[in-house]
């Protein structure tokens, strides 16, 4: 890799192992009110935001409103989070190596503090970050470069001297334009659009193991 001066973390799926989480949480939902979702259904609802996965709740016959649905996943999220979210293979030793280096770093990510915060303290992470920004701080969501340019100026380093973490298209795609050096994370959720990820990726990585 190339000798970057800082570095750039999503985290779900690509330091947190944490899309088979919300399977769980929409499958529990579903079967608790008498509904059998197929497994394609799953994988689909967990794409989508808390909004939209209550509205289709609602549109399969959820007896409740959209509000409290989202309040729901929300409480069953935070959970989730705080106690069973794993991180990924080598992801903890790699940060860990990184700050022993001296490189800053960033996570750059769709969740909301209450939900990045419970796991990155559950496994003793937290505090190794220099910086937090959310889809929320930026005006473009993870397919643009605002959010990774955002870190970059946070962390006081030129985005062509950080290297970006991603394991969706997305996500990559949004590095790549940011000028950033981007590191492509495998992840199961993604496995449809790995060919483009590889493609577009300045290096891929199956897990962290393989940096350190």
């Amino acid at each position: 890799m190339i000798d970057f001066k800082a570095a750039v973390f999503d985290l779900d799926g690509t330091i947190a192992d944490s899309n088979p989480i919300w399977e769980k949480i929409d499958g529990d939902y579903l079967r608790a009110h008498g509904i059998t979702p197929s497994e394609s259904d799953l994988k689909r609802y967990a794409a989508l935001t808390y909004e939209e996965c209550a509205e289709e709740f609602v549109r399969l016959g959820v007896e409740t409103t959209v509000s409290e649905l989202m309040e729901e996943f929300n409480r069953r999220a935070v959970r989730e989070y705080r106690c069973s979210v794993m991180l990924k293979n080598g992801a903890k030793e790699y940060i860990s190596k990184l700050k022993a280096m001296g490189k800053r770093i960033a996570l750059a990510t769709a969740s909301p503090k209450e939900l990045y915060e419970p796991v990155l303290l559950h496994h003793g992470i937290y505090g190794m970050f220099d910086v937090f920004c959310t889809v929320d701080d930026v005006p473009r969501g993870k397919g643009f470069p605002d959010i990774y340019l955002l870190a970059a100026a946070q962390m006081g380093v030129p985005i062509t001297e950080c290297a970006v973490f991603e394991d969706t298209l997305n996500g990559v795609i949004g590095a790549k334009n940011s000028r950033a050096f981007t590191v492509g994370v495998y992840d199961k959720a993604s496995e449809a659009d790995l060919p483009r990820i590889m493609q577009i990726s300045d290096l891929f990585i199956n897990d962290f193991e393989e940096l350190i």
